[in-house]
């Protein structure tokens, strides 16, 4: 993927940058790498700093009503001060480590609906400063986070829509200044009981934990209310779980208000002896069905494609549920929902998202730098 662009805030002239990704596609505590190629203009230039960030869209609260904000969560210096000559043509690598919590924007080759990331080349000359285009960046899931979403489609949730709201969640630690919301509507098996339900991952080194929010309905005197569950997973555990099964105790402890966990029911811990290599790589674009063969395979990726999987071994200590959480901000949304998007068929099994592909220009409103930019 290229972005070319003359340097606008450097006049008629003046040098222009290509930012070119190795590969769009990666995951959470993967290498993100690239090389910014730059082509200097009719006069030689000082060049202060060359940096590239992560940005994405984040639902903010105002006033008065919510607004949406591109947030910066995520830089890397690509080089500091240098002389590019006139018409000189330098090529700068570049690699990104992509935060453990990075959201997720894509699943078995499908846009998340109401999900914008990517990646931006700012350029820095005397003092000014150029914040270039933004280079489209596709963050997969982990393997257990991918587990989990398979889980909540072959259980019969729908997809309604992904986004990020502003702010933290109570008990746990977080390095980004946001969290992701993933929605669904209620499978009809559960629809008695709640309305929606809305997945939120945090993901660290050594597992994710996993926080649902229950929107549940209400009865004939009583009005309807959110209830929590928050569960921790070891990253080994991907492919020793039986995560449909898991996931719908989850969803019932909820429904029968045991999500507390008082009496140590939840996610069973798997059998000792962990330590799987590290990740598979996430799966190209679409056409292409399941990852890999299995979580802890050699950790080595498809000739061409992108980094050397990373994780490091030993990861698998016991996973165990925890008492349900609740948010310290949480968002009340203006407006109507995103509405269901589809997804692909993995295996046969459907994965919560309905009807046929929905296509939309995702970085449309990249170009308004809609509620101006915000630093993480």
């Amino acid at each position: 993927m290229v972005f070319k662009k003359m340097l606008g805030a450097f006049g008629v002239g003046g040098p222009s940058v290509d930012t070119v990704l190795s590969n769009p596609n990666t995951r959470p505590g993967l290498a993100l790498g690239g090389q910014v190629n730059l082509t200097g203009g009719s006069n030689d230039v000082e060049i202060d700093h060359i940096t590239v960030s992560l940005v994405a869209r984040v639902e903010m609260e105002g006033a008065a009503e919510d607004y949406d904000a591109l947030v910066e969560f995520h830089r890397v210096g690509v080089t500091g001060g240098m002389h590019l000559g006139q018409g000189q043509h330098l090529s700068l690598p570049f690699q990104v480590a992509m935060p453990w919590e990075t959201p997720v924007t894509d699943l078995y080759g499908q846009h998340l609906h109401g999900m914008t990331m990517g990646l931006r080349t700012e350029v820095a000359i005397r003092g000014t400063l150029d914040k270039g285009d933004l280079d489209p960046v596709s963050v997969h899931p982990l393997p257990v986070q991918e587990r989990i979403l398979e889980a909540i489609g072959r259980l019969g949730f729908q997809f309604k829509g992904a986004d990020l709201e502003r702010g933290h969640i109570s008990g746990l630690h977080q390095s980004l200044p946001f969290y992701q919301e993933i929605e669904y509507y209620a499978a009809p098996q559960y629809a008695h009981g709640v309305n929606e339900i809305e997945l939120t991952f945090v993901a660290g080194e050594h597992g994710v934990d996993v926080v649902f929010e229950f929107d549940k309905r209400g009865g004939l005197f009583t009005g309807g209310h959110d209830s929590f569950g928050r569960y921790h997973v070891a990253h080994a555990d991907a492919d020793r779980v039986d995560w449909t099964a898991q996931v719908d105790t989850w969803v019932r402890q909820a429904l029968d208000g045991y999500q507390s966990l008082r009496a140590g029911h939840g996610y069973a811990p798997p059998a000792q002896g962990f330590g799987t290599p590290g990740y598979p790589p996430p799966p190209p674009p679409p056409g292409y069905l399941q990852p890999g063969q299995g979580y802890g395979a050699p950790a080595y990726p498809p000739a061409g494609y992108g980094q050397p999987a990373y994780g490091a071994p030993g990861y698998g200590q016991a996973a165990h549920g925890h008492p349900g959480g609740h948010y310290e901000e949480h968002h009340e949304r203006s407006g109507p929902g995103m509405g269901a998007v589809a997804a692909g068929v993995v295996g046969g099994a459907a994965l919560g998202f309905a009807g046929g592909m929905v296509a939309e220009e995702v970085f449309d409103s990249f170009g308004d730098d809609e509620g101006g930019d915000e630093e993480a």
